[in-house]
């Protein structure tokens, strides 16, 4: 979807401002709510012209049962998007709105990962983000850049261990409300790779093989499957940067089309390291 920009300068907002702006965001998501409920999320994905909005409400069973927009919230969160540009960072590219009964709140705001589209924002949606919120090449992440230059973005690849594959590791421990999430995601992104048979624990290697020989992806990042198995069986985090993409999309695997799977085997047959 598309929508005419906010008017005025970017970076127009002060922090007052902004938290206003905020909190009239959330008393726009409350409205719209039916009675009864307990905690919602709203996502707000922009890029360029293109912009999407997702709100979704958590049953007290655990349920996840979709809403529809609430009116008028795409409007206040461009607005907040653009007067919190600023000029050493651009702005976000998109905010995850939590509201819990009775009055509890938290926005995560996202700058550097790619949103995870529920439909692709066309190619000059790319361009135009930089034109209108235009950056330092350092601070310009890497899929940004290479859409607005019309190329494909490039796949990382995440190692299972540090220090030449030697398995030492030192990052940051993820907490164990995390852990499962992070394991989940891992696990349930695309298979583009894999062999029969399993590999040796090398932190037990006194336990049957188990370790699967799999490559994932999320279109993003290439990941063997041992990154999950060491994760879920000895606590061993994954890289920092593929924890953080992981949260910025909400821990929701997005769809792969089959030219990016395509692409990852590409990558992976020709970065193997033994």
């Amino acid at each position: 979807m598309s929508q005419p920009g906010p008017q005025g300068q970017p970076g127009s907002l002060d922090e007052g401002a902004q938290q206003q702006l905020i909190q009239e965001i959330g008393r726009t998501i409350v409205r719209s709510l039916p009675p009864g409920w307990q905690e919602v999320t709203v996502e707000y994905r922009a890029l360029g012209e293109h912009h999407e909005l997702v709100a979704r409400l958590l049953a007290p069973n655990g349920t996840v049962i979709p809403l529809a927009a609430p009116p008028g919230a795409a409007e206040l969160f461009a607005e907040l998007r653009h007067g919190m540009y600023q000029a050493d960072r651009g702005t976000w590219v998109s905010a995850l709105y939590r509201l819990q009964r009775p009055g509890s709140y938290t926005v995560d705001f996202n700058g550097d990962y790619q949103p995870n589209w529920h439909t692709a924002p066309p190619a000059a949606a790319f361009a135009a983000e930089l034109a209108r919120y235009p950056r330092p090449a350092e601070s310009t992440p890497e899929w940004l850049a290479a859409g607005a230059g019309g190329t494909e973005p490039v796949l990382r690849t995440a190692e299972v261990f540090d220090d030449n594959g030697r398995p030492i590791t030192e990052r940051p421990e993820i907490s164990p409300a995390e852990r499962d999430r992070v394991v989940e995601y891992l696990e349930r992104a695309p298979i583009v790779l894999a062999a029969r048979s399993y590999d040796t624990d090398r932190l037990d290697p006194n336990r049957s093989p188990a370790v699967p020989m799999t490559f994932h992806t999320d279109g993003s990042w290439i990941w063997p499957g041992a990154v999950g198995y060491y994760l879920r069986q000895h606590g061993v985090a994954p890289e920092a940067d593929l924890v953080a993409h992981i949260r910025s999309r909400g821990f929701q695997v997005p769809e792969v089309d089959e030219q990016t799977r395509e692409k990852a085997v590409a990558v992976i047959t020709g970065e193997r390291r033994g």
